[in-house]
């Protein structure tokens, strides 16, 4: 269990000083470094899910139950969205953002994060490799919405010593997500597959439905292999750390 609340730290707390410590760069380094944080963590979501949770959950239930788990999470994860509950911009004009405001910024994010110590929880029960190469991919794509999310706030008006105190009590959501999720899941541990499952269909989600799409907007060849390199990157972090294991 501290393992898990340690690597929950790391993913919210820790990524959100990461975005924070980026913020600091001037503007135009933070520009060229954005879209490779966010090619990296695509490949890392995209090697979580596939390399470890669906696996992971394939060994105890039958195909089409965690087929159709997955499915139906992508479903759900996108009615979410359009309810503007859980949103991943990295876009600091984005319209929805800039109607909506900085306070609902930090409620979508509170749910993001407790859903994310959740995710977390249920990966340590399986295993602690699959645990470790679950908080990868949280911290991964954590650091490019984190800023993301900045963004927005200092655009709402939020001064940044008031952006970042809200915005790491937001992040502090993790811990209770990973306390319940700890709890719940050992007395229930038949549940475990299909949360992995849900927990794989929001990592496949966030990646080709929030990230991606902003990965098209360069269209350059130069751009484009950089961006398949830090893909394939990502993929190849969680794929070695499984192999190590």
């Amino acid at each position: 269990m501290l393992l898990a609340i340690v690597f929950a730290l790391l993913g919210s707390a820790g990524a959100l000083i990461g975005a924070a410590l980026l913020l600091r760069f001037p503007d135009a380094v933070r520009t060229r470094l954005l879209p490779c944080l966010v090619a990296y963590a695509t490949g890392t979501l995209l090697g979580a899910a596939f390399l470890g949770m669906i696996p992971k959950a394939l060994e105890q239930v039958p195909p089409l139950a965690i087929s159709g788990t997955v499915l139906a999470g992508i479903v759900l994860f996108f009615v979410l969205e359009k309810l503007v509950l859980w949103r991943h911009c990295h876009d600091r004009d984005c319209t929805v953002h800039g109607q909506q405001g900085g306070k609902l910024i930090l409620l979508g994010d509170a749910f993001h994060n407790f859903v994310d110590g959740v995710v977390i929880a249920a990966a340590f029960l399986i295993s602690i490799p699959v645990g470790i190469a679950t908080a990868l991919a949280v911290i991964a794509h954590e650091i490019p919405q984190e800023l993301g999310d900045f963004a927005v706030l200092l655009a709402s008006g939020f001064n940044k010593a008031r952006a970042f105190t809200y915005n790491l009590l937001s992040s502090l959501a993790t811990l209770p997500g990973v306390l319940l999720g700890w709890f719940w899941l050992d007395e229930m541990r038949q549940a475990i597959p299909y949360i992995l499952a849900l927990s794989a269909a929001s990592f496949i989600y966030i990646a080709v439905a929030d990230l991606v799409p902003g990965l098209h907007k360069r269209t350059g060849a130069k751009a484009t292999l950089l961006q398949l390199i830090l893909m394939l990157a990502g993929i190849a972090t969680i794929a070695l750390f499984r192999l190590s294991h």
